[in-house]
């Protein structure tokens, strides 16, 4: 069989695949704290190529040699950060997560868009407690709020000015360990977190790692090469639909 039907098909299988990762990209290019899925590649039949010669697949060899969709790995470049005015709103600069204590468990986020709950306690936008360095929630009493750096967080009130607690800022020396849930949260599959080497800003949020334009440039890209791998496919289907009704009543 010709060789270029493996090409053009597993072409077709990594194109479509992808067609998934660019619409999310997209769709969440306005979520804060979103990182981007990167689509990586892979043999045909792993292991075709390395195996030894005369035990290794003959089908392998021929065709592992063709790309397909391997999987998607996270994007975890720098988001822009976004000046908000909310003192609670803290965005982190460099590599590192909050850590958010969820009704699953510890997970990790660069969404900083905080509140103040009712009780004092600091949390998400939906009602998460937001973690200081030991993985415990932070209580704020009423005041003047200020955050430096490295994540403490003082509060002027009528007494004078004192710290009340210390954001957590968390790493891992293993990326490949994090797993996406949802548009901007992570779960560190039982990986124990590191402190983070980050600087944090008081008063502004990160955005997606993923801008618009780019996403729909990327989604376009995409569908036009899936469209190619298609029409290919089809001169491939015509030349066998040939052969079999010009060449096989002859035999």
């Amino acid at each position: 069989m010709d060789s270029g039907l493996y090409a053009a098909y597993t072409g077709l299988l990594a194109r479509t695949q992808a067609l998934d990762t660019a619409a999310n990209n997209l769709a969440n290019a306005g979520t804060s704290g979103f990182r981007a899925q990167r689509d990586y590649f892979s043999g045909v039949l792993a292991g075709g190529i390395d195996q030894d010669p005369e035990t290794a697949s003959q089908v392998g060899q021929s065709v592992n040699g063709f790309g397909v969709l391997g999987g998607n790995r996270l994007d975890l470049g720098q988001g822009e950060l976004k000046a908000t005015g909310n003192p609670l709103d803290l965005a982190l600069e460099g590599q590192g997560f909050f850590a958010i204590q969820t009704s699953n468990g510890i997970r990790y986020t660069r969404d900083g868009a905080f509140s103040r709950s009712p009780k004092g306690v600091l949390q998400t936008s939906q009602g998460e407690p937001v973690l200081d360095a030991n993985l415990k929630p932070i209580t704020i009493p009423t005041g003047n709020i200020y955050v430096s750096p490295d994540g403490s967080i003082s509060v002027s009130t009528a007494d004078g000015s004192v710290i009340v607690g210390k954001v957590g800022a968390f790493d891992f020396s293993d990326k490949s360990d994090l797993s996406a849930e949802g548009s901007n949260r992570f779960s560190a599959n039982g990986a124990k977190p590191i402190a983070a080497n980050v600087s944090i800003e008081q008063g502004s949020v990160e955005g997606a790692n993923e801008d618009a334009v780019h996403g729909t440039m990327q989604l376009v890209l995409v569908q036009r090469q899936a469209e190619m791998m298609q029409k290919a496919l089809s001169v491939f289907n015509n030349d066998f639909d040939k052969t079999a009704s010009e060449d096989l009543p002859r035999v």
